[in-house]
């Protein structure tokens, strides 16, 4: 580590005259906590071996790391507020997400912090470590609190979900997709992309207009509205969020599709009926751990004995799963209370364990997650003044920033991916798919 007096021009990721980084705050710098935080938090970086960062503090440069071919750029972290350090000391990476929110620290490229992190993995592990652990019962005990049986997977998603239609609208492309698009030419927009990410799905169930198709999870219909519409087959889709329901509902009708599409409000526990095809697009992240194998037995009982079905699902890699599954994290302390995200293999065994289906295709779109999640955080810088004429206060602004960063750097680093796993019955015999 070297440190050095120094001063430099911030180049954050949101205008710092837009978002108060809470420069009228206490700064003095003589207390024991913070001083001894501090003095831990920068002994614990020093582990740091890939890439090069650099913290500045109010004229003080500290330097951790070196520059490499794969990854040249430096990376710097401007102090903002000294109770950074005790929210990194005591509170780990969760503590981190918190400062970011508080406006105690900001970063010159936040999605490649991020990445640089996840390529210094024990200097993550120090630092949810030592008394960053102190926090961890607590944030076990929320998690614990947040699980998904039918009321709490309901109180889970109007946490996310109902934050209000209008939101959403600010950032997402007009199918109103909160999932990853599939980028099919380096000039494609998110529309274009939500829209070749639909009739992947489509064409790999291979749609027509005698299926009956049942959705578990209808967001706000895109899926419904492209199938019915654009293959002619009949849709059930169902939500447990009311404000999706009720939005989803009028796109429907100003679809004139309500002769092919019905809309349920219903927990997909409760769903009854056999249909052709099946579909879930990023909800299985939502229904916790100990629901991922009854999820596939639901779906089991659902189709008939010659459906098939797909889910679309965003996975941790199998290497960090077990690690995973016993932490909480910033995404599920903060912005999906109950979630978590399943393995490959995890997903595997559950299927094995509650269905009589097997894995036919299996495809990664993550790299395309990375795109989408840029051009969602791009619309909502644009619209940062429809967001607080919301109501949405900065605090939460930079939640959502962090959040969208957070994701980003994991799918750029595959640390996280987005599966698209077609099922069929075991006794299935339909030829490979050979593309998409």
């Amino acid at each position: 580590m070297t440190s050095s007096k120094s001063s430099s021009a911030c180049n954050a990721s949101l205008p710092r005259d837009d978002l108060s980084l809470g420069s009228d705050r206490n700064r003095q710098r003589d207390g024991v906590v913070v001083r001894l935080a501090r003095k831990g938090v920068l002994e614990k970086l020093q582990a740091l071996k890939y890439g090069h960062l650099q913290v500045q503090d109010h004229g003080e440069i500290f330097s951790f790391g070196r520059r490499s071919d794969d990854f040249p750029q430096t990376i710097t972290v401007h102090v903002v507020d000294p109770a950074f350090y005790p929210d990194l000391a005591f509170g780990g990476t969760i503590g981190a997400g918190e400062a970011y929110m508080l406006g105690h620290w900001h970063c010159d490229n936040l999605v490649d912090l991020i990445r640089l992190m996840l390529r210094n993995r024990p200097v993550l592990e120090l630092i949810d470590g030592g008394l960053g652990r102190l926090r961890a019962p607590l944030n076990r005990l929320f998690h614990w609190l947040h699980r998904n049986s039918v009321a709490g997977s309901r109180r889970n998603i109007e946490a996310h979900y109902d934050l209000g239609n209008e939101f959403f609208k600010l950032f997402l492309d007009d199918t109103l997709m909160y999932s990853a698009g599939v980028f099919e030419s380096p000039q494609a927009t998110m529309k274009e992309a939500s829209i070749a990410k639909l009739d992947r799905i489509c064409r790999k169930l291979e749609l027509g207009p005698e299926d009956h198709v049942v959705e578990i999870g209808t967001g706000w219909g895109g899926f419904a509205i492209h199938a019915a519409g654009r293959y002619g087959c009949k849709v059930t889709t169902t939500t447990i969020s009311p404000s999706q329901y009720e939005l989803a509902r009028e796109r429907v009708r100003q679809a004139g599709l309500e002769d092919r599409i019905e809309l349920l409000l219903k927990d997909f526990r409760h769903l009854d009926g056999q249909y052709d095809k099946l579909v879930s697009i990023e909800m299985i992240e939502a229904i916790g751990e100990d629901n991922i194998g009854p999820f596939f037995g639901v779906c089991n009982r659902l189709l008939k004995p010659d459906g098939k079905m797909l889910v679309q699902a965003i996975t941790i890699a199998d290497s960090l799963y077990d690690r995973y599954r016993k932490s909480v994290d910033f995404m599920q302390r903060y912005i999906f209370p109950g979630g978590f995200l399943p393995s490959v293999g995890s997903l595997c065994q559950g299927i094995a364990r509650h269905s009589d289906m097997r894995l036919f295709h299996l495809e990664d779109i993550g790299p395309h997650y990375a795109r989408t999640l840029a051009l969602w955080r791009q619309r909502l810088h644009e619209n940062l003044q429809a967001v607080r004429s919301l109501g949405h206060s900065d605090q939460f602004l930079r939640m959502w920033e962090f959040y969208f960063c957070y994701c980003e750097g994991g799918f750029l680093e595959r640390t996280i991916g987005d599966v698209q796993m077609v099922l069929v019955r075991a006794g299935d015999r339909s030829e490979p798919l050979l593309r998409a």
